[in-house]
């Protein structure tokens, strides 16, 4: 299932920019979390990530890694497809 990871970085990290993407990358790895695509932002977020990863659960345990680590803060959405809306709006 794909995710959407709206983060912010935590002041420390800004300008270390490659030390915590390679560890976001590898620790993602460990969890099976294959990063799609990765957008920086300006605004609400300063980055928005599309992921694909087996299961909340390992979504939640990168997001509460990244905390732990001091980088910042994630919120995670999951995505849902075109088709997977309209298979839904046809059970409604």
């Amino acid at each position: 299932m794909k995710y959407i990871l709206a983060g912010n970085l935590d002041r420390d990290w800004i300008g270390r920019h490659k030390e915590r993407v390679e560890a976001c990358r590898a620790k993602a790895h460990e969890f099976g979390i294959e990063f799609e695509s990765i957008y920086y932002t300006q605004g609400v977020y300063d980055f928005i990530d599309v992921v694909e990863a087996s299961d909340a659960y390992v979504i939640l345990a990168f997001s509460m890694w990244y905390s732990k680590k001091g980088y910042g803060h994630v919120t995670t959405m999951p995505a849902f497809d075109e088709e997977t809306i309209e298979r839904v709006d046809a059970m409604t």
